[in-house]
Order: structure tokens, then sequence, then C-alpha cells
């Protein structure tokens, strides 16, 4: 097979200012999905998270896992009833979410970027209490809304050279209180009390899209509450740019909503002039130009 060696060069040198621009940079990358489900998807996956790692980037990784809930679910014989669209958690069911999330998913993830040289360590919101909730609708049972954010541990962890892989599973303000955290919801929630300089919510749409269904490559919040409000954003988009607008306001720098199903997703948006997806930010640029995406000022 031929290759273009020149090419793969001239890829690689002109990555050298976000190369730059991201070195010892925290960026949150929530994990979920179809991706989720193939090997080859999640392997390459796990290349990237080891690759910005090895290039100085901070990666931490938060999860999903819907799919391999429901159908464990199924195997024990347990129904779940919905409320407004929504899973009713019950102690029951908020067992299997958790063996499921902080067991097979998240070690699945951990071993996969381990396998691609990297040095991951998985755990859940519980561990140090990391993360902290309350019952986000009382009639939708142990689903969690993140009260308290307790990072150290993710900073330990990232600054000792290791990756954190993490499970939106968290402990209550009760003793042995177990809640289920959206996916979404715990990665903006974790960027958002790291201060985070990126939140990359993959996901399998291509991006925020107008009225003519076009990809907006960047988006202001006041944009994204217009289009919320005229129903321009509308269905399962609504909580990903909620999520967004939030970890904003608690200080992360951009929030970037991109399609996982697209190869190198996540090293498109962060080392290229084209990036990925849609971003989103209310801060104007801290940084002189140095290669830009298009139409954007700096990064």
């Amino acid at each position: 097979m031929n290759r273009d060696w020149t090419a793969t060069a001239r890829t690689l040198s002109e990555a050298l200012p976000y190369l730059q621009r991201y070195s010892g940079a925290v960026v949150v990358v929530k994990f979920g999905g179809n991706a989720m489900g193939d090997d080859d998807a999640m392997a390459e996956f796990a290349r990237d998270i080891v690759l910005m790692k090895q290039v100085g980037m901070n990666p931490v990784v938060c999860h999903g896992g819907g799919p391999m809930i429901n159908e464990l679910l199924g195997k024990l014989g347990i129904e779940s009833t919905f409320v407004r669209g929504k899973r009713v958690t019950t102690k029951e069911t908020v067992e299997v979410v958790e063996m499921v999330l902080s067991g097979l998913v998240n070690k699945r993830i951990v071993q996969a970027i381990n396998d691609a040289g990297g040095r991951a360590v998985g755990i859940s919101g519980k561990d140090d209490d990391l993360m902290v909730c309350e019952a986000d609708d009382p009639e939708l049972g142990f689903v969690g809304r993140p009260v308290e954010m307790n990072v150290q541990i993710i900073r330990d962890l990232y600054k000792a050279g290791l990756i954190p892989v993490i499970a939106p599973v968290a402990t209550g303000m009760a003793d042995n209180e177990t809640f289920n955290v959206n996916g979404d919801t715990a990665a903006g929630a974790i960027a958002g009390a790291l201060r985070a300089d990126r939140l990359l919510l993959l996901t399998d749409v291509a991006g925020v899209k107008d009225k003519n269904g076009e990809v907006l490559t960047q988006l202001h919040p006041d944009q994204v509450r217009d289009m919320i409000a005229d129903g321009t954003i509308a269905g399962g988009m609504i909580p990903k740019t909620e999520t967004a607008l939030k970890a904003l306001q608690d200080g992360v720098r951009a929030v970037v909503i991109l399609d996982g199903r697209v190869p190198n997703a996540s090293l498109l948006e962060l080392f290229t002039e084209h990036g990925a997806g849609s971003l989103i930010r209310s801060t104007p640029p801290s940084t002189r130009p140095r290669g830009l995406r298009q139409g954007e000022a700096s990064l």
C-alpha cells in the first residue's frame, strides 16, 4: 500500500501550534454512544486519549453506558417504568446501573487505554466523594443531580501521569445512598469543577444544527439559549447544550459537541485548523492567533 509520508510529516508539523496551545491543558472527554459497543472504535478512541497524554495534555474521560444497562436489566428480567420519557431508577435498578458502569464499562475503557500504551485508572463518582448528589426529580427515584464536587482525586491522578476514567455513579447526602447520573451531566460537572480548558461531548450526531440542518461550527451561549427557546435545538440536543451552558458558567473555557462516530474526532477538533463539531464559548480568545479554525479569531 502506497502512503504519502510527506503528507503525514506535514500534518504533524501543522499541528505544532495546537500542541503548544494545549500543553498542560485539562480536557474532559465524555465518551458514549455507539462507539462504546464497537471494539475497533473503542481502540481508536483509546489511542486518541493516549496521544493527548503523550503530547502533554491532561485528558479526563467520563463515560455513559445506557445500552449496556438496558441489556443487563433485560437479562435480569427487571422492567423499567418511565415518567415523561425518563427512566425511573429504583433501588434495584441503581444497583444494576452501578455494576454495569463502574464494572463492565469502566474497566473495558481502562483496558483499552492501557492496551494502547497509556496508564489509565478507573474510578466512579463515589471515590473520595468525588461527586455528591441529591435526587434530580423525586418521581425518577435515584437519578442524581451533582450538588458537591471534590475533584482533588482527579488532579492527583493526572499529575501522577495517569488517565482518570470516571463512571457517572455518585454518592448521596445520606449514608449508603447511590445515584445514577446522566453521563453528559457528570462530565459537565467534572469539567466545571476542574475549570477545564475544553469539554468534548462525543455524540452520535454531527453537532448543533441551524434551522436549515447545517452544523454550526461556533456558537455563543446567547445563541444557544435563543435556539432552545425557538425550537431549533430540540430533543436530545437540549440536555447536551444545557450541560454546555452550565459548564461554561462554572468556568470551562469552551465546550465542543462533536460526532464521536467520526474517526479521530477528538484529534480533529484539538489539533487541526478545521476542527470538528460545534464549539460553544462565552469568553473572548485569550491567545494570539496561530493557525486557526476557519472563521475563528483565536483558540
